[in-house]
């Protein structure tokens, strides 16, 4: 939603998921379900200072928080792909990451891939 549009949000919604039955015939709440699902990362860096100089601790993600990023990932590669309108943008970005495709899935990645490089500053975890 930006600047408060309700409705414009939900039609791009309502849109998204009509497009996405009409594609796979699947369910596709289930389909969003699942995307929600593979995009959500278990790990994450957050900047921690020791003695002047500033470490990426690898920090495990509360579910509540996985499932904002996803979203947020999602919501934001959909609006970076090109493409007619915004429903078919988010449909399109919807079926990638439940194929573990796409770029919220590779940003997913990417988040743990950082994570695992600084396994080793871990012990400065608070």
């Amino acid at each position: 939603m930006q600047h408060g549009k309700k409705s414009v949000a939900s039609s791009i919604v309502y849109d998204a998921m009509k497009t996405i039955q009409e594609r796979t015939g699947a369910e596709p709440l289930d389909l969003f379900e699942k995307a929600v699902k593979n995009a959500t990362p278990l790990v994450e860096v957050k900047a921690r200072r020791v003695g002047g100089a500033t470490y990426q601790v690898p920090m495990e993600v509360r579910s509540d928080r996985g499932t904002t990023l996803a979203l947020r990932w999602l919501i934001r590669f959909a609006r970076a792909r090109t493409g007619r309108s915004m429903a078919a943008k988010l449909a399109n970005e919807l079926m990638d990451a439940a194929n573990e495709t796409g770029s919220a899935i590779r940003k997913r990645e990417e988040t743990h891939r950082m994570a695992e490089a600084n396994k080793a500053f871990a012990h400065y975890r608070y």
